[in-house]
């Protein structure tokens, strides 16, 4: 298995201080801090998600347009690790695909099935957005495998894509199953954050760099179908062709939804979300889990454990002073 320095050395450049942000509270750029209303003192654990409200169930009166910065256009939220915590099951359901294909690369000196650890995983997934890319990386690092799709390894490009495409189809299948089993529950915050934002007639879009279906289905059963379809906006890796940290999903949104990058503010979970967004022009909070917990999140003009103690008028404030100091 590729190691994680190897890792880091053939894909994003490194940060001088990757270590630098193991947080156990709220971090809020300094420029900021005097002006925003938001605790500095949650704590990291994660209060219980509380139970989905009927869409649009805050009122509209306490977030009317005239209290928020008319700049203030749109809210765009990620899916894995922002709407869900995810990661660990995207890992599942990979593993359980190399088992199920009996697949193993040369470099393995064991006899089981190709296994990605959790430490692995957390490093390969805030490094490559997309799971397609993810497999070819690592393929393309540790030898092309054989599997019950092919007994030598594919030498050519066509094959190599038939390998990938066959495993991430039965990948996506599989979370699936799990996203259906009804023990994953939205992250805190979330949906009132949704709900706040529609009901002071901000935009809210989601752009996940996850393939469409498996995000339709997390959302259906996550957010409610009701939320889903009154989205203003929702893209997939599967609508733009360059994954996250490049821009393009971000400029998309931008321009479905009519507003300007400028005018807009993202839900990232990691740098590459993070990267994505800025090199879009737009800004962008962090709301961290375990696995991001450490990355060098400079460029958020706020970081946050989870959502649970975030209002929407806080993300104005941080908004107007993003402007102002711009």
């Amino acid at each position: 298995m590729a190691s994680t320095s190897s890792l880091l050395h053939h894909l994003l450049p490194r940060y001088s201080s990757p270590k630098s942000l193991i947080l156990s509270k709220p971090q809020i750029s300094p420029s900021f801090s005097n002006t925003l209303l938001i605790s500095h003192y949650q704590k990291l654990s994660k209060p219980k998600p509380s139970s989905q409200k009927p869409l649009f169930s805050v009122s509209a009166s306490s977030f009317s347009p005239s209290t928020l910065p008319s700049s203030f256009q749109a809210l765009i939220f990620d899916c894995d690790g922002v709407i869900l915590e995810s990661e660990h099951l995207h890992r599942k359901a990979y593993n359980d695909a190399f088992a199920h294909f009996n697949v193993h690369c040369p470099s393995s000196q064991s006899s089981e099935p190709l296994n990605w650890s959790s430490d692995f995983y957390d490093e390969l997934q805030n490094r490559i957005g997309g799971g397609k890319p993810k497999m070819r990386w690592y393929f393309s690092e540790n030898g092309w495998p054989t599997s019950s799709i092919f007994e030598t390894p594919p030498a050519d490009d066509s094959d190599r894509a038939n390998l990938i495409d066959t495993l991430q189809d039965w990948k996506t299948g599989r979370y699936k199953e799990i996203i259906k089993s009804g023990t994953v529950e939205p992250r805190p915050g979330v949906l009132r954050l949704m709900d706040e934002a529609k009901a002071a007639g901000i935009k809210v879009a989601v752009c996940s760099a996850a393939t469409k279906s498996s995000v339709v289905l997390c959302l259906e059963s996550l957010i409610g179908l009701e939320r889903f379809r009154n989205l203003d906006c929702f893209l997939a890796g599967d609508d733009v062709k360059e994954k996250k940290p490049d821009p393009s999903i971000y400029l998309t949104a931008a321009k479905r939804l009519g507003v300007l990058g400028k005018n807009c503010l993202v839900v990232e979970d990691s740098i590459i979300g993070l990267l994505a967004a800025t090199r879009a022009g737009m800004s962008c909070i962090v709301t961290y889990t375990t696995s991001t917990a450490n990355q060098d999140f400079k460029d958020a003009i706020a970081i946050y454990p989870d959502l649970s103690n975030v209002r929407l008028e806080d993300l104005g404030l941080l908004f107007q002073n993003v402007a102002v100091s711009n």
